[in-house]
């Protein structure tokens, strides 16, 4: 790699996006940007030879991801002894109609990072893991928090995957029908889709006095979710040299 190169994952058979591979990207900026604007994952696995997909809350932390879950978690016991895994994000951006069935489509962003999953055994790595599954969300939360008790460190498991392989397909075409097509009297049209933000709901028994703290402040009416899940990542780790 040169002094100039852009920081790229391997490519391979498992990664190579083999259908539409002008849709494929494998530089970390790309392929870590789509992972900080989620919270949402699916993770692939297989367990006795029956796969399984299981949606989780999950975070990145430089070439890591990490996600958590119950102790006794199928998925967690599986993937604790190091078994191979793939974890998934995806960002619907449209729905598109087109004037053929073949050419309806939808433009999005997604990722799919392989690896190998591993329990985290050790208890200051778990620790520091359990408060960055907040804090990642809602930077500097954990602090204010009751602190967990010896129990609920227990019943919680933490899972760490390294990204050995990673690629992104990002769709941003929109209506592309054949040129034949485009005379016929058919109706076509794209479809923006967005996940923002609602109102804030504060819980009925607050105490009186408890305000809504600042560092809050990115998740507001309105905004785009995958923005204000960046600015907090980007919060999180503000002193966590990335590559």
């Amino acid at each position: 790699m040169t002094e100039h190169s852009t920081p790229a994952y391997p490519v391979d058979t498992v990664n190579r996006v083999k259908r539409r591979h002008d849709r494929g990207f494998y530089d970390h900026e790309t392929v870590h940007r789509l992972l900080d604007a989620a919270a949402l994952a699916h993770v692939a696995y297989v367990v006795d030879g029956q796969p399984f997909c299981t949606p989780t809350l999950f975070w990145r932390e430089g070439r890591h991801l990490y996600w958590h879950g119950s102790s006794v978690s199928r998925m967690l016991r599986n993937l604790s002894a190091g078994e191979p895994a793939c974890l998934t994000v995806t960002h619907l951006d449209s729905l598109v109609l087109a004037r053929s069935g073949f050419n309806h489509s939808a433009d999005y962003r997604s990722v799919m990072a392989f690896g190998t999953a591993r329990l985290v055994e050790d208890q200051e790595e778990k620790l520091r893991a359990l408060t960055m599954m907040v804090d990642r969300l809602f930077p500097d939360r954990t602090a204010t928090l009751r602190p967990s008790t010896a129990q609920e460190i227990k019943a919680t498991a933490v899972i760490v995957m390294e990204i050995e392989r990673a690629s992104a397909k990002i769709r941003t075409k929109g209506i592309a029908d054949d040129e034949e097509d485009y005379d016929l009297p058919v109706y076509a049209e794209r479809l923006p889709v967005h996940t923002v933000l609602g109102a804030p709901e504060p819980c009925s028994r607050l105490p009186h006095g408890v305000l809504r703290p600042e560092t809050l402040s990115p998740y507001r009416l309105g905004r785009p979710l995958e923005e204000a899940l960046t600015e907090a990542y980007i919060a999180a780790y503000a002193n966590e040299a990335d590559d």
